[in-house]
């Protein structure tokens, strides 16, 4: 972009003059001057009046001459007032009063202005149509200023409403001033050319400003160009006006050197639009009318090569402007200025500066075009026809948005039917119809629902009937039809209204009055019947055809996406009633793309139960900032990771200072997305890793920096890692660790050794680095090598920023909330009253307010001028339950909307006309209102405004009644504790405790899962033998009272392809036991087939159904005296290395069985109910001497080979605790035991990719060895590693060929190969970390 507006930078420096001041049309101040009341009698006239006394010359304010103002014959809305000021003049201001003591007076009324007197425009306010609150009595004056003043000599004033009891009577005042202009008039076929001198010029401040007004839709309006193709035009395409910088020759230039900007619409409306190029220094404001666009320019425009000759109205040398072939501009100017050189002016007086070609007339000569407005579906008009000619001919233009409408129908003449001329999907249609039947279907043109003006010939002759849209050829259509047409006695324009008027029965049974278009809605001009015009103005005057709801001699189109409020780049596109907004692709949603669609944070994920992963967040919410990728690592801390384009350890030489090595780090995100996810982090961190030999930081204490890094600030900063702030040291210097004591940096020692100064950067002001300089390595065997981590921002400040309202007059208050055009306000709360204001902001008339209005009622209301709204959310279940709820209420220009929790979004839309902006100018009150009523009991959180959080909590420290914070967040978020894990509460927020569960994570859903080898053995022991019980004669029940057992809950996953295998087993010292084994032994002979099973199975050898090599069988031996009951459950084969999910129930004889989620079966025990003095549990093998039976020592042979996942006994979890808590949990672990996510995978996939490692990794030991050459030797680990893996899968793939089950042996394969893999590839990591400690890097790896 810089090169861009550097183009047009050069064009303002080489156009700009010495000396320059603003030169102002009109006088500005004290605009406020009495306009009508020295008006003559003349100067008044209206569409009609009730008497000589009621006319309009006695409608001067606060006269009572006559019969005290103004009243037409008849009270419509087709009556008006008008003035002729007699010159075009500047309105500031009117004023307004009824007939002089009657009953007469108008509620509202519209103002309408012109020039001519002919082709009127209505004023407008916030950018929509604004009517003008009228009198409520007769004799009152009502003042109005205007927002922006009109530039007229006609004024007009269109009653709307006025007193039921009376009718329209009107005085009226206007104020403002005199209003000075030049004007010059372009045919279509001349330019004026100004030739300025080039010695006066100032690159500091240039301003082009003029006005223009045209009916036509193309036309050069300024015009610059050089020798080479180079050129700057301005032009109006289509009704837009376009600012075109261009080089000509684009070999010898940058093909991005160019700009191209397009402001304005609807421009050929014959009406004055206003034009501005500014600039001011690097800034440059380009505006038309009320529009700007703004952009900044650095230097000037090299390549622009231009002439001292600026050209209005079109191309001096066609010729000289290679491809362009431009239509001159056919209108007015007034008021060109450049630098303050008033154009027109040098130009009337033929200086010499100036050169004109064709004919130029310091006039505007007015347009005789009368538009007609379609305003709604049920316009119409009719205008009469010469019944039974052979030969019909209609032409007219029109320009609308709408897709949809009729243009024109017309019975024909001595037939039962017509014809029908519409648009459809944009497209002009002709339909013709005879007895009910359609004879022909013709279709002309495309897309002429864009604004522009659209010409439409309709023609029918004999049998022959064409219509040519534009005057093209190619968008004509022609058709010949077994039908001799006849012209009807009427033609009529616009809605189906004209049915009643033309015979269509209320009932509708006639085809041709089936119509399946709406009315038209759009502008009509230049309307012909036979070749001959109509005159609008008699139709206007009831002398000619008919009409209903029509604006004649105007027309009211408004470009409804001028401005674009569809907000974060969403599309907009309109019909003549509204625009709408296509928020695709741009992360956001609503009806104008305001509200975000992704979370503000990681914390926000968490807490919806996400899982660590890559998330978009949109840290200012509803802000102007777009969402970013970024990582979230839920731990029981959240961290927010962005990644830089520069992670790798970078090896530096031969820096200097006059030769630094500068490297420049990109994120992910823009530095402004990077700035708002700090701010609302609570802590932020950046490990910055400097290795060094003979590669100093700082020359000496104190003293110039050799090395430094710039942050988001930009400023140079001279602290290293896990250093503090202006001190220039490192984190040695702090600690006084440093290996040189006279230094403040490890690096600064100068020692021809490798060293490091590594650590965290935390300063979050700071944060991130975007910017490193090294300038010390261009000693002989000087050296250095740098790497710096991701961003690392943990939690956030706002999700749990709340207060606590105590009683119902206290209450929070703040800045005034400014949300005029989009407002969303969303929060959460918890209460156990039915009622309370939860904010409430006021303005003098408008307001916002949100409130619990009953337990399940939630009730937005608010006003921004066009009187009072409300949007109600009604739960189903009370909302006073002290459990968080969240309240989300947006406002925008089209519609309002709220949301309570996840119940349907209500919405409630805005009128299409109305006021458009929430004016407020109180304080927000937040828990309350400003009369102290209706306050709010409770708890308020996270509360945002447009993105911006408040801080409540800051502000109730202040505030009595309030209190910062607010517990009790368990009872909302408890239930994203799972798998036993317990919900706990902390000041800001809470947290699952997973200290009695079998899995691990944020919320306790994270599988803990092992890979078991041959032999592995996990023992878990409840308690132990002591020596007090050996050496006792009494009952050891007397000492193992505490483990015995009525009941037991057991669940774990497993994954095997082996049987016989031995899974679980429990032990006693009463040599009771109980173990759960794969056993490959078929069925016997007295097997029940699962659908035969009792519900209830007593008998202790009872079996579910067998497939040999996979039943899983239960062994309960709960008295040492008896044989122990056996229950086989075989639902599919268990060893088919698939994952396995069992759940395992007793309650004392009663035994509950569930296998993948199957129905579950229900066993009862024989042997006892009682599990006495229970000893330990044993995953694996069983290592100990062990009294048990045979199938049980069977499968203990070869103990257990695969994946165990989530095991869990009653509150124990034994393989959780073997692998995080080893160190002080009672549990023994032999044989090879590794940490898996088998238990998450499924089927051979699992093995291969068992080895996980953490997102951050804060573990690990320093070494100061030489980095670059640790990472060769990491190379060569991972280069060996990889060779080891492919010779051992030569070997399993031979192994293969001698395997009885192909799916056993290559499950078998990959449990083997995913051992191996594991341990090369646990191998090269290790030597890769190696490397990187030996450079004191940061000890977290960061994998994506």
């Amino acid at each position: 972009m810089d090169s861009v507006t550097e183009i047009f930078l050069k064009l303002l420096f080489l156009i700009s003059v010495h000396n320059w001041h603003t030169t102002v049309a009109g006088n500005k101040y004290n605009c406020d001057d009495q306009l009508v009341s020295a008006l003559p009698q003349s100067s008044f006239s209206s569409s009609s009046e009730l008497s000589s006394s009621h006319s309009p010359g006695f409608a001067r304010l606060n006269r009572r001459e006559g019969a005290g103002g103004w009243s037409p014959l008849v009270s419509s809305k087709y009556q008006w007032l008008q003035i002729d000021l007699g010159e075009r003049t500047e309105i500031t201001a009117v004023a307004t009063q009824g007939g002089y003591g009657s009953s007469d007076w108008v509620t509202s009324y519209l103002l309408m202005f012109s020039d001519s007197g002919r082709n009127w425009k209505q004023y407008r306010q916030e950018e929509s149509i604004w009517a003008f609150s009228g009198n409520t009595n007769a004799d009152s004056v009502v003042y109005y200023k205007l927002q922006h003043s009109i530039k007229a000599r006609f004024l007009r004033f269109v009653p709307l409403d006025w007193n039921p009891n009376g009718r329209i009577g009107m005085r009226v005042e206007v104020y403002g001033c005199t209003y000075g202009s030049e004007v010059v008039g372009f045919d279509g076929k001349s330019y004026l050319t100004y030739t300025f001198n080039q010695k006066l010029m100032s690159a500091q401040k240039d301003v082009i400003s003029l006005k223009f007004k045209t009916m036509q839709s193309d036309g050069i309006l300024l015009h610059r160009e050089g020798q080479n193709g180079d050129h700057i035009t301005l032009e109006l395409i289509k009704g837009k006006l376009s600012l075109l910088i261009n080089l000509g020759d684009t070999k010898t230039h940058p093909s991005n050197a160019q700009i191209n900007i397009t402001l304005g619409s609807l421009l050929d409306d014959q009406h004055w639009h206003s034009v501005l190029i500014e600039h001011f220094n690097n800034q440059v404001n380009f505006t038309v009318d009320k529009h700007t666009h703004h952009f900044h320019a650095k230097g000037e425009f090299n390549y622009l090569d231009l002439d001292y000759k600026l050209s209005f109205g079109g191309i001096p040398v066609p010729g000289k402007s290679g491809t362009l072939s431009r239509k001159n501009f056919h209108g007015c100017f007034e008021n060109i200025y450049y630098n303050g050189v008033n154009i027109i002016d040098l130009a009337r007086k033929h200086k010499s500066q100036i050169y004109f070609v064709g004919n130029l007339s310091f006039s505007c000569l007015e347009s005789q075009v009368v538009p007609v407005t379609f305003l709604n579906s049920s316009s119409y008009l009719i205008l009469p026809g010469k019944s039974g000619e052979d030969d019909i001919f209609i032409s007219f233009q029109f320009r609308t948005w709408n897709k949809e409408g009729l243009l024109l129908y017309s019975k024909l003449h001595g037939a039962s039917g017509g014809f029908f001329l519409y648009l459809s999907d944009g497209k002009v249609k002709i339909s013709l119809h005879k007895a009910g039947k359609a004879l022909s279907d013709i279709v002309a043109g495309a897309g002429l629902n864009n604004g522009q003006w659209h010409s439409v010939s309709f023609s029918a002759k004999r049998n022959r009937i064409s219509v040519i849209v534009d005057n093209d050829v190619t968008s004509s259509a022609h058709a010949s039809i077994p039908l001799q047409i006849y012209s009807g006695d009427a033609f009529y324009f616009g809605a189906p209204g004209f049915m009643l008027l033309s015979g269509c029965p209320s009932n509708g049974n006639i085809s041709e009055c089936n119509t399946s278009f709406g009315g038209f809605q759009g502008c009509m001009r230049l309307i012909s019947v036979g070749n001959k015009a109509v005159d609008m103005i008699s139709v206007q005057q009831n002398v000619f055809g008919n009409f209903s709801d029509l604006q004649i001699d105007l027309c009211g189109i408004i470009d409804r996406c001028l401005p674009n409020y569809c907000e974060h780049g969403g599309e907009c596109s309109q019909s003549w009633d509204s625009f709408y907004c296509n928020c695709a692709n741009t992360g956001y949603k609503g009806a104008t793309c305001h509200y975000p669609i992704y979370e503000q944070s990681c914390e926000a994920y968490k807490h919806r139960g996400n899982t660590s992963g890559f998330y978009n967040i949109d840290s200012d919410g509803s802000g102007p900032l777009g969402p970013f990728l970024v990582y979230c690592n839920m731990t029981d801390t959240t961290w927010t990771i962005i990644q830089h384009n520069n992670t790798n350890l970078t090896r530096v030489k031969s820096a200097n200072r006059e030769n630094p090595h500068t490297v420049f780090f990109k994120y992910s995100a823009s530095l402004d997305q990077l700035q708002d996810a700090i701010n609302h982090a609570e802590h932020c961190e950046q490990e910055l890793a400097y290795h060094c030999k003979k590669s100093r930081l700082l020359e000496k204490p104190d003293g110039m920096p050799l090395s430094w890094w710039i942050g988001r600030t930009n400023e140079t900063q001279t602290y290293w890692g896990g250093s503090l702030p202006a001190v220039q040291k490192c984190a040695c210097g702090l600690e006084g660790t440093c290996i040189d004591s006279q230094h403040y940096c490890n690096c600064d020692a100068d020692r021809d050794e490798w060293t490091n100064d590594t650590g965290f950067l935390s300063y979050k002001e700071h944060l991130p680095v975007t910017e490193i300089v090294i300038t010390d390595t261009d000693r002989p065997n000087s050296e250095a090598a740098y790497k710096l981590g991701p961003l690392l921002c943990r939690g956030d400040r706002t999700f749990w920023n709340s207060a606590s309202f105590n009683t119902e007059t206290s209450y929070l208050h703040f800045p005034t909330f400014h949300g005029e055009l989009s407002a969303d306000v969303s929060f959460f709360f918890k209460t156990t009253a039915s009622s309370g204001v939860f904010l409430e902001n006021l303005g003098i008339q408008d307001f916002i307010r949100i409130e619990l209005y009953s337990p399940s009622k939630v009730i937005f209301s608010f006003d921004v001028g066009n009187g009072p709204s409300e949007v109600t959310v009604q739960s189903l279940t009370s909302l006073n339950d002290n459990q968080w709820h969240y309240v989300k209420a947006e406002r925008n220009i089209k519609e309002a909307s709220l949301q309570v929790d996840q119940l349907p979004q209500r919405s409630h839309s805005a009128p299409p006309d109305g006021h458009i902006r929430l004016q407020l100018n109180s304080q927000l009150f937040v828990g309350g209102t400003a009369s102290r009523q209706k306050g709010f009991l409770g708890c308020i959180r996270s509360l945002q405004l447009n993105g911006m959080a408040l801080d409540l909590e800051e502000r109730a420290k202040m505030t009595p009644g309030v209190e910062p914070g607010c517990p009790g967040h368990c009872s909302s978020y408890g239930n994203l504790c799972h798998n036993d894990g317990k919900c706990r509460e902390k000041y800001s927020g809470f947290s699952c405790d997973c200290t009695f569960s079998a899995y691990a994570g944020p919320f306790c859903k994270k599988e803990i899962s092992a890979y078991f080898g041959t032999g592995t053995s996990v023992t878990y022991n409840f308690q132990e033998y002591y020596a007090v019980a050996k050496n006792s004669s009494s009952h050891a029940s007397s000492f193992y009272a505490d483990m015995t057992l009525n009941r037991e809950a057991i669940t774990f996953a497993f994954r095997t392809t082996r049987t016989p295998s031995l899974l679980l087993y429990v032990s006693s010292f009463y040599k009771e036991y109980l173990s759960v084994i794969l056993t490959r032994n078929a069925a016997p002979r007295n097997a029940l087939h699962m659908k035969n099973i009792s519900p209830t199975v007593t008998s202790p050898f009872m079996t579910g159904l067998v497939f040999c090599g996979g039943t899983l069988q239960i062994r309960y031996k709960l008295d040492s005296h008896q044989d122990p009951d056996i229950f086989s459950i075989n639902i599919k084969n268990m060893a088919d290395g698939q994952l396995q999910h069992v759940k395992i129930n007793r309650e004392e004889e009663i035994l509950f069985v569930e296998v993948n989620q199957n129905e579950r079966m229900k066993f009862v025990l024989s042997s006892g109910t009682e599990f006495n003095a229970i000893k330990s549990l044993t995953l694996g093998k069983i290592l100990e001497n062990s009294d048990v039976d045979e199938e049980t020592m069977k499968a203990n042979s070869q103990g257990f080979i695969g994946c165990l996942s989530s095991v869990q006994f009653n509150h124990i979890a034994p393989l959780k605790a073997a692998l995080h808590h080893s160190s002080s949990a009672p549990v023994i672990v032999k044989g090879r035991f590794t940490e898996s996510n088998c238990g998450t995978l499924s089927g051979a996939d699992s093995t291969s990719s068992e080895t996980t490692h953490s997102f951050a990794d804060h573990s690990g030991p320093i070494d100061e060895g030489e980095p670059l050459a640790n990472a060769i030797r990491s190379d060569s680990a991972i280069i060996g590693g990889v060779i080891a893996v492919v010779i051992f899968i030569l070997l399993c793939i031979t192994a293969i060929a001698i395997r009885i089950y192909k799916k056993k042996v290559i499950y078998s394969k990959n449990e083997a190969k995913g051992s191996e893999n594991e341990d090369s590839a646990e191998s090269a990591l290790k030597s890769e970390l190696s490397m990187q400690n030996t450079a004191n890097e940061n000890q977290k790896e960061y994998f994506f």
